[in-house]
Parts: C-alpha cells; structure tokens; sequence
C-alpha cells in the first residue's frame, strides 16, 4: 500500500479510534477530524478504522461481514463525497425485519436501501471479478443500512466518514433471499416510505452499474492489507437511495416489490 503525503503518528491513530469508541459509548460526537488533523489522507482514516475494529473485538463484539458505502451516484451527489468506502459490520449490527429502535441510541440516523450479499465461498483479490462474486455468492436478500454518527456531521469529507466505520449504526434484513442468478439484479427496485409516505425509490444498478461490481471492488479494496471476504460473511453492497432521516416514533418501510417489504419502528 502505497501512502501519500505525510502520515499521522501511530500514536495520534490510536488516539483517535479511542476518541471513536468512547463517543460511541456516551453518544457525543468528536469534533471533525479534518479540521484538527488537516494532513490526515484516506490512508490515516482506514488506520484509525481497523484499530477501532480491533477495539471493539477486544471488547467482544464478533466481525460478521463489511458495508460498502458511497458506491451510488444518489449517495455521492447527497455527501458531496466522490468515491466509495467501507467498514466493519458486528454481530450486534444485524437486526431483522420489524426491530424497534430507541431513538436516543443514535445520532441523527439515516436509513438507506441496499442488498446484502451472504458468500459461501472466499473472495481474496486483486482482480476479484463480478463472475468470481457471483460464483461466491449464497444469497442477496433486501435490507436497511441505518446510518450513525460519532463524528460531527457538519463539513464531514471522506476522512472523517471512513475514520467513523463509514458512518455504520446497524442494519436491517429481511424479505426474500434469492440466489444470484434468480433474477437481474441491476433491476432489483426499492420504495423507501416513512410514516406511509414515500421519501425515495431506486435500482439497484445506481451501484457501479450493479451490486456484483460493489463486492468486487470491496474484495479488492482490503487485498493490500492481506484482507479477504470470507464465507459465510455478509456484505452489505451499497445504497441505491438517498438516506433518509428517521425521527423519533418515525415507521420506515422499505418495499422490494418481489423481494418482499422490510420494517422498522424508531421508539
């Protein structure tokens, strides 16, 4: 991995994830990244990340799969961010269809349309294909990416986002699973209602022309750090959507149409 500019300290990374693990804890964004750390590089923000993953593994939280995140044009032109990132999604991340979340858990969450993608083989690039991806691919089913926050939103460039697990919170699954080659999945539409009225509607081919290619790139985005996609992992591809706000007893209501229809309750 080839890094430009002049790199954070080791010392100043660490500081920083541990910043990140305590807002989660009391619910208090840290200031914005950038604007302290104007010499951060994207490369400094994924150091930060893995040693917050690292942290919350230490604590017990379980690794079960990655999100990719920023792979729509949708999703740019709402960040102002022009390339896609990732994170780390944990056990106690992945809810089913109907939850219930306490509103003051979060910090201004957002919810997103995707398709996750459940592998039952590994994906270890370069070169990792959409062929490859399909080949390793169990089943996509319909969900929810519920955006958070630990870092002030105000400003935000892809520095901060990566450094705050790509603004993961949770995320919801439910609907049909289907496998890969049951239908295309570059047409595979979402409605997103909240409170019964309809906010946004996608294709699932908003990602890099189509989900398969956002695994690709996932798989061989971590290939530098001698990362793989595992199987059984589950891989949440990308928003085909704007996110949208959800308040305090707001119902969102994701309908997939053939692929079933996905709730949650923010209580």
């Amino acid at each position: 991995m080839r890094y430009l500019g002049r790199m954070l300290s080791e010392e100043t990374v660490v500081q920083i994830a541990d910043e990140l693990v305590e807002a989660a804890r009391t619910r208090v964004p840290v200031p914005l990244l950038t604007r302290r750390f104007p010499e951060m590089e994207v490369e400094d923000s994924y150091r930060v990340q893995r040693v917050w993953q690292q942290r919350n593994q230490e604590a017990g939280r379980r690794l079960v799969g990655h999100k990719i995140g920023l792979t729509s044009r949708a999703m740019q032109m709402a960040t102002g961010i022009t390339e896609p990132d990732y994170g780390a999604i944990f056990d106690d991340m992945v809810f089913d269809s109907g939850a219930v979340f306490e509103h003051a858990r979060y910090t201004m969450p957002r919810i997103e349309v995707e398709l996750s993608f459940v592998l039952k083989g590994e994906l270890r690039g370069p070169g990792v294909t959409m062929l490859d991806v399909a080949r390793a691919t169990e089943y996509v089913i319909p969900s929810l990416e519920i955006l958070d926050s630990r870092i002030e939103m105000e400003g935000r460039t892809i520095v901060d986002t990566i450094s705050d697990n790509a603004a993961m919170g949770c995320m919801v699954i439910g609907g049909r699973p289907v496998a890969v080659d049951e239908l295309d999945l570059r047409w595979v539409g979402g409605v997103l209602y909240r409170n019964e009225v309809i906010e946004e509607t996608g294709l699932a081919a908003g990602v890099l022309g189509n989900p398969l290619m956002g695994v690709a790139w996932l798989a061989n985005k971590i290939a530098p750090f001698g990362d793989a996609l595992e199987a059984v992992e589950i891989v949440l591809s990308g928003s085909f959507t704007r996110p949208v706000a959800a308040g305090v007893g707001d119902t969102i209501t994701a309908d997939y149409g053939p692929l079933g229809v996905i709730t949650c309750r923010f209580a």
